[in-house]
Formats: C-alpha cells, sequence, structure tokens
C-alpha cells in the first residue's frame, strides 16, 4: 500500500486471500481428507513465500494463510482476521496486527473444534503461525526499537 496505492494493493489482498482458499476449496471439491487439504494449503503458502519468478524471494504469507483458513473454517479464518482488525485499530501497525493474528491462530482453531481437535487442521494452524513470525523476523527488531511504520505516518 505504501508503494502502489490502496486500490491496487487491495486487489493485491484479495488475489493472496483468493488463492489460499482456492487451494482448500479445490481439494474439498475433489473430496481430499483433511491431509491433503493441508498439504494443498501448505503448497498455496510456500509457493507464495518463495515463488520461483521472484528467485524464492516472495511475500510474508498473511493473506493466503487467511485464505487457507477461510477455506478450512471461515470461523477460524474471520476470528484471526477479527484480531488483526483489533490490534490495528488500536496500534496503527501492520506487522503487529500480523504477528498477533498468527499467534492466535492456532488458539482460534484448538477453540473452533467441537468435539475432537482436527490433528492436520490444527498442525497446518501452528506451521502457518511459525511461517508467519518467521518471515516477520526484521518487524520484531523495528518494534521493539520504536521504529516499525504505522498507517497514517
Amino acid at each position: 500500500m505504501r508503494h502502489v496505492g490502496k486500490v491496487p494493493a487491495l486487489i493485491v489482498f484479495l488475489l493472496d486471500v483468493g488463492k489460499g482458499t482456492a487451494a482448500i476449496l479445490i481439494s474439498k471439491a475433489f473430496l481430499f481428507d483433511q491431509n491433503w487439504q493441508v498439504i494443498a494449503g501448505l503448497f498455496a503458502i510456500s509457493g507464495h513465500i518463495w515463488p520461483i519468478w521472484l528467485k524464492g524471494k516472495g511475500g510474508k504469507a498473511v493473506a493466503t494463510g487467511l485464505g487457507i483458513f477461510l477455506g478450512i473454517s471461515w470461523k477460524v479464518g474471520l476470528g484471526s482476521l477479527g484480531v488483526f482488525l483489533v490490534v490495528l485499530s488500536i496500534w496503527k501497525i501492520v506487522s503487529l496486527s500480523s504477528i498477533c493474528a498468527a499467534i492466535s491462530l492456532p488458539i482460534i482453531m484448538i477453540i473452533n473444534t467441537t468435539g475432537s481437535i482436527s490433528i492436520p487442521y490444527t498442525l497446518i494452524s501452528v506451521i502457518a503461525m511459525a511461517l508467519v513470525l518467521w518471515r516477520h523476523r526484521t518487524n520484531f527488531i523495528r518494534l521493539i526499537n520504536g521504529e516499525e511504520p504505522r498507517i497514517g505516518n
């Protein structure tokens, strides 16, 4: 958004969310079990982080991860989006919001499960959290130093 503006940023965000959701919904349409859905989600998120055409230098996996969890369970996806929006509305820092949403993801996944916990879905929530945190490792330093940019500044 800082580089190209709001409209292009919104389009990219929707495309990133869409590719994560598509990976899961296509897997579900082919009646693949949870294990295969998780593998499809991992391919989507891996392709986003390490795209071949950008020589492995891709995004931070937040929007694609959101799409994956909207496909797995819209309640979990919207729950993590809610955490993101609450943190963003208070502190106006996108990276902090992304980090908090990622940390909340496995918790929301476990809370959302009715009956028995889905091991594959819980596992992908932990992996997605770890990937998002790892991709934000430079943001942690800026956050600690009070140098992370805020929306509107």
